[in-house]
């Protein structure tokens, strides 16, 4: 249920009904507003109901929250939620770019990526040090290497740094080299890492499962969002469909559809959507055209020897040509990319 507070409650009342919750061994979500406070009450609604909140002085009104994700539905906080690493901003008016190698392979690779990519606009640098892939023999990620590699990049651009973790014992390590904590498609449901991450305060970026419904995939980030971490980013990467013409499907009716239900910002992933080079640039625009509140692409010096991903990743020249007709999209709906 959803708690609401008066306009200008006293801290002492908003106090008291925090240590009501936590007396029915029930878990309080303060949420701060620009209009209202609200605390979303989660646990057991049958022992919320009859501990009789509406007495408690300071109270606005009571009210059940209808979505079973409650800490991300719209109904606890209808203002959308901004995330910001660094030089990222993803939602609001800006439109947040993350770009980089699926995989960092060497010092040249990544710091050179990150200065190219810097100079077309982007404000996030991704890159993999933990590579889960589908076969034991392929590439698995120079790991804490990788992550140092990733950590010189950033002191020599500024970008926020973008990568996967893998594992709940990794998140420690990880998240000291890390500006946003990236949970991959595979791991969308590895509840015990989301538990992880989200007792970090790190800004975490959520990728849809290839078979996983949207509502899914909010379920998912609200594992993060009770754990204490509000900095939360949804990110549509493509869902696995009967079409072969493309890697996976990219529902781009995704990005409207979670707006209307959740504050949590939205970023596509036109080259994990596509798994074509030549597709993401249209696919990135359409993205920005349908409302996303970020990208993330893949970005490497040449791709053809690229230890991961080559065919869905764009060279300098092409990803700097996508800012431009992205830049450009993003001006006529009124907003800014970068």
């Amino acid at each position: 249920m959803i708690i609401v507070m008066q306009a200008g409650t006293a801290q002492a009342d908003l106090d008291r009904v925090v240590s009501r919750v936590e007396a029915l061994r029930l878990r309080p979500h303060v949420i701060v507003g620009t209009e209202r406070t609200v605390v979303a009450v989660v646990g057991d609604e049958r022992d919320a109901q009859a501990a009789g909140f509406e007495t408690l002085p300071g109270l606005a009104s009571v009210l059940p929250i209808l979505a079973p994700y409650k800490v991300a539905s719209r109904e606890v906080q209808p203002e959308p939620t901004i995330v910001k690493a660094g030089p990222l901003v993803v939602g609001g008016k800006s439109i947040g770019v993350i770009a980089g190698p699926c995989s960092v392979e060497s010092r040249e690779q990544i710091v050179g990526t990150a200065q190219a990519v810097k100079a077309a606009g982007a404000t996030g640098l991704r890159g993999g040090a933990f590579k889960p892939r589908t076969s034991p023999y392929s590439f698995q990620g120079m790991k804490e290497r990788g992550l140092e590699l990733l950590a010189e990049a950033r002191a020599e651009t500024g970008l926020a740094v973008v990568t996967e973790v893998v594992a709940p014992e990794d998140v420690p390590l990880v998240a000291q080299y890390a500006d946003v904590l990236q949970v991959g498609a595979r791991n969308m449901q590895n509840y015990r890492l989301l538990e992880a991450v989200g007792r970090v305060q790190t800004p975490v970026l959520l990728k849809r499962g290839p078979a996983a419904s949207v509502e899914e995939l909010l379920l998912a980030a609200e594992y993060i969002l009770d754990a204490g971490n509000r900095q939360v980013m949804l990110c549509e990467r493509g869902i696995r469909t009967f079409e072969t013409h493309t890697r996976f499907t990219l529902p781009l009716a995704t990005v409207p559809w979670l707006h209307a239900r959740t504050h949590l910002p939205v970023v596509v992933d036109p080259s994990h959507g596509t798994g074509h080079a030549n597709l993401v640039e249209s696919m990135a625009a359409a993205s920005v055209a349908a409302g996303a509140d970020g990208l993330i692409i893949e970005v490497h010096p040449d791709p053809k020897c690229a230890s991961s991903d080559g065919a869905q990743t764009l060279d300098f020249a092409a990803f700097e040509r996508t800012m431009q007709v992205c830049r450009r999209v993003a001006e006529a709906v009124g907003r800014t990319l970068g």
